[in-house]
This record gives C-alpha cells, sequence and structure tokens, in this order.
C-alpha cells in the first residue's frame, strides 16, 4: 500500500486453483498449432529427445528445456501437456520448434495404431490429466 503496509492476504483457498501466469500465446509467441504447414500433429503423436537436444538443455527456454527433458523416454504430446501442466496447442508448437530445431524426433502414428484400445486409452488419460483453465483435473469417465 502506500504507506508501506502490504496489502492484506485473502482469506480461504483460492477458488480458481493454480493457473499459470504465462499466457499460453506468449509462450508460442502467438502462433497455433495448425498455423501454415499443414495439419497439427496428433494428440498421440509419440515425441523423444534426440542427443543434441540433450545436449541443448541449458540454452534452451524454460518450456522448451521442460519438454525435451520429459521426452527423454517417448511421450505423447498428450502426456507430456499432463506432466507439465501446458496447453496442448502450445505443446505442439513448440514440439515443432524442437523438432525443426533437430531436438526432438517424432512419431506420427499411421492411422491404425490410433484405433488400438490400449493407445487409445493412454490418450485419454493423458488428457483428463491435463488441468483446465482453473487448474481443475477432469476425473468423470
Amino acid at each position: 500500500m502506500a504507506d508501506g503496509t502490504p496489502p492484506p492476504q485473502p482469506s480461504g483457498p483460492d477458488p480458481a486453483g493454480f493457473a499459470s501466469a504465462v499466457r499460453p500465446f506468449l509462450l508460442t509467441a502467438g502462433r497455433v498449432a495448425d498455423g501454415g504447414d499443414g495439419p497439427s500433429l496428433p494428440v498421440e503423436t509419440q515425441v523423444v529427445a534426440t542427443a543434441e537436444g540433450l545436449d541443448a538443455l541449458d540454452r534452451l527456454s524454460f518450456e522448451q528445456h521442460d519438454i525435451v527433458a520429459v521426452c527423454r523416454m517417448p511421450q505423447s504430446l498428450a502426456e507430456i501437456a499432463a506432466r507439465l501442466r501446458l496447453h496442448l496447442n502450445v505443446v505442439r508448437v513448440l514440439a515443432e520448434d524442437l523438432r525443426a530445431a533437430g531436438q526432438l524426433t517424432v512419431h506420427v502414428p499411421d492411422s491404425g495404431v490410433v484405433h488400438d484400445a490400449s493407445v487409445l486409452r493412454r490418450v485419454i488419460d493423458g488428457l483428463r490429466a491435463i488441468p483446465d483453465a482453473r487448474g481443475v483435473l477432469s476425473d468423470s469417465d
């Protein structure tokens, strides 16, 4: 406040829950997942870090660093978004950037694989683990 005393703290828990301080469009410089070079990557796309990506970890932005670090083992885009609590389209855009820089390898499954029930279950579980804008996880079937 003007007299140097701190403002009063609100009582009780934050009703909206966890929310990122950084807006998604800032992380992608306003770019969207399907903007220009064709359709966006499907949510079941598997991503794995390359040796170049692991070597470049110290030079990457926070979100790019986290994506490459979590991709030491293959992960779907949905799993990455859930683990890092990032918007799925942010992960899509950043994964494309990292692939273009040679720091990620992207494996888009063929259409037959996406009909495999175990793959679909993993994708659904990953999507349910992504919090909404209020930071609330979906737990319904």
